[in-house]
């Protein structure tokens, strides 16, 4: 019986057999099968994933010899010739001839798919802004890791203290002990794809090396105007906050405020963000964009309307992701972004939740980057820790520009923001200012807030004597109270003054100056909370402790100032001539300074008396003279 299968023919032997076979079976029994059906049979044996054209196919007719079948093949398709030495041939019986399929046609190039490819990779950085604008969001991008292929995913054991990541877990971390502190951390095909590994941060400020080229002092400030080159901030409240700056805001500048909590650091930089939006009469108002991982919008829009702030270009977001942030403030191009605070953002492409050092460190890294990329301004708020110090790594204060940390007491009203670290400026400088219902206002006078008004003749006058110390380039005239109790139990208290140095004082007072002062238990304080840390209150220090041991009160027209040595003698400070003039403008009429600096102050003719003297002895006798 014959099979309607197809069959290959691997010898001459098989086709005569077959030849035999189909003689005896008669012509009319066999219908020809469709081809259709013979389609998906071919395929299957074709190397080749596509269906051959017609042409690819010849026929074989049993009864013709085999040369004049090739030479009819030849000649009707000379393509299927030339192939046909590898070409597949498949005999049907039923249709009585044998179907020849070609050689399948070769993949297209490794060049050709690569072309292709690469039009296809153009045509989508097209549509996501490659050959265009860059987005701001990719300088908080770390970078791609190196290495063939992609890597699995990999665990890694983080710290939540401080930062550390191990390979396993373990109840206590090894870098800081803390227990149960270590969370597990997956690291996902966002943060492996989008160049991000532990090697991210190899350089704060992103450059292309190809294109920076040395260039000469002279190169750099030609045609550059360092008077127009600074933001300005106008107004008394902008003009406190530029002196600390060193003259106004740099643009491209990271600059960095820390306070403990409730200072006003938050008041501080809204009331900050509304003067650079409003501008000055050179400068038009631009955007300004103030984003706080804290609070939400409602609530920054509250403290705003309490604090009569209604600027029009201020823009307010909330948010904790720096690649966020940087996408949503690039269509508005702002003049400055404040970020409140730098503990409560995060990149996805480090380990470990927000607040921690990699998270600070890196981001603060980031935000560098941009600032210095865009040239706009960024304004960082830091938490500080009970020692006082800003949370996170010490590398932070060495990555930012600026350090700002704004000081004061909760119960009192007064703050002072001081310049702890400025590379455009000096940070000998101090702004002062006092809390209201309507936000931060600055202190004309300063030293009216560390002296209380006595009259002449008051009996609480003893015990109190007025310094003059300089802070940066600000001059304070400070009050100093001293309360001597003889035969009393208690241990003395020293409030605004350093322990060790008041010993030293009342010890030299002792020795010196001949007081009795052992048997009475000495209180020291100087009003408003200020520290007064500099030498140059010394002889305030003796006075104040004089005059209330002695119970002889001091005028309140005269003021203090001068260094005190071991041996009695008093010794003169810095900026003699800058106290002076300031004691002068404030209604003071004497001034007791060291002898040492009888002969620069006496040519200024500052209308105040100056009462020279050698030691605490002639000290003594000059100003605790009884009127005669």
């Amino acid at each position: 019986m014959l099979h309607t299968t197809a069959a290959m023919l691997p010898s001459t032997s098989s086709l005569r057999s077959l030849l035999r076979l189909s003689r005896r079976i008669p012509l009319h029994r066999l219908r020809p099968l469709p081809r259709p059906p013979l389609l998906p049979h071919i395929h299957l044996l074709s190397s080749s994933s596509s269906w051959p054209t017609g042409d690819a196919r010849a026929t074989y007719d049993p009864l013709v010899p085999p040369d004049a079948v090739s030479s009819a093949s030849a000649a009707s398709d000379p393509e299927t010739s030339a192939d046909s030495e590898g070409s597949w041939g498949v005999f049907d019986p039923v249709a009585g001839r044998i179907v020849m399929q070609a050689q399948p046609s070769p993949p297209p190039s490794s060049s050709e798919g690569e072309e292709e490819e690469e039009e296809q990779v153009k045509q989508k950085g097209k549509t996501i802004g490659w050959k265009g604008e860059s987005r701001w969001a990719d300088v908080a991008t770390a970078r791609r890791a190196g290495g063939k292929g992609k890597k699995a995913a990999r665990a890694t054991y983080v710290c939540s203290n401080c930062g550390e990541g191990f390979s396993q877990w373990w109840g206590t971390c090894r870098s800081c002990q803390a227990v149960g502190t270590l969370t597990k951390y997956v690291t996902g095909a966002d943060s492996s794809d989008a160049e991000g590994s532990h090697h991210a941060g190899r350089s704060w400020i992103q450059q292309k090396s190809k294109e920076m080229v040395p260039k000469s002092l002279r190169e750099v400030t030609k045609g550059f105007d360092q008077t127009g080159w600074r933001i300005p901030l106008p107004g008394t409240f902008g003009n406190e906050i530029a002196r600390v700056l060193g003259g106004g805001v740099v643009p491209g500048s990271l600059v960095l405020i820390g306070g403990d909590p409730g200072v006003g650091k938050s008041s501080l930089m809204l009331q900050l963000a509304s003067i650079v939006s409003d501008g000055s009469e050179d400068h038009e108002s631009s955007p300004v964009v103030y984003v706080s991982g804290e609070e939400s919008i409602e609530q920054i829009a509250n403290r705003a309307h309490r604090m009569s702030i209604r600027s029009r270009d201020l823009y307010l977001y909330s948010s904790t992701d720096i690649e966020d942030i940087l996408d949503k403030i690039q269509p508005l191009s702002p003049r400055a972004l404040i970020v409140d605070s730098i503990q409560t953002v995060y990149l996805r492409a480090f380990a470990g939740s927000a607040g921690n050092q990699v998270q600070v460190k890196e981001c603060t890294s980031a935000l560098l980057s941009f600032a210095k990329m865009t040239n706009i301004p960024v304004f960082l708020i830091g938490h500080v820790t009970k020692a006082g110090d800003i949370a996170g790594p010490r590398i932070l204060e060495h990555i930012v520009d600026v350090v700002l940390y704004m000081e004061g007491e909760r119960c009192l009203s007064h703050r002072l923001l001081r310049s702890v670290k400025n590379r455009f400026g000096s940070t000998d400088e101090l702004g002062v200012f006092e809390m209201s219902e309507s936000g931060l206002q600055a202190v004309l006078n300063p030293s009216e807030m560390f002296l209380t008004e006595h009259a002449s003749d008051s009996e609480i006058l003893a015990g109190l004597a007025v310094a003059v110390v300089l802070d940066g380039s600000r001059t304070f005239a400070v009050e100093v109270q001293a309360l001597c109790v003889p035969g009393c139990r208690t241990r003395g208290q020293v409030v605004g003054i350093p322990i060790s140095r008041a010993d030293v004082i009342t010890s030299v007072l002792m020795k010196q100056a001949g007081l009795k002062l052992q048997d009475s238990v000495i209180f020291l304080n100087v009003v408003s909370g200020f520290e007064l840390t500099e030498t140059a209150g010394d002889l305030a220090i003796a006075a104040s402790i004089c005059s209330s041991f002695l119970e002889f009160a001091i005028p309140n027209d005269i003021a203090f100032i001068g260094e005190i040595g071991l041996g009695g003698e008093l010794r003169t400070v810095p900026r003699m001539d800058k106290r002076v003039m300031a004691i002068a403008k404030l209604g003071y009429r004497k001034c007791v300074v060291p002898k040492t600096s009888e002969k620069l102050l006496k040519p200024l003719d500052l209308g105040v008396e100056i009462l020279p003297c050698r030691n605490l002895k002639e000290f003594i006798n000059t100003v605790f003279r009884p009127e005669g």
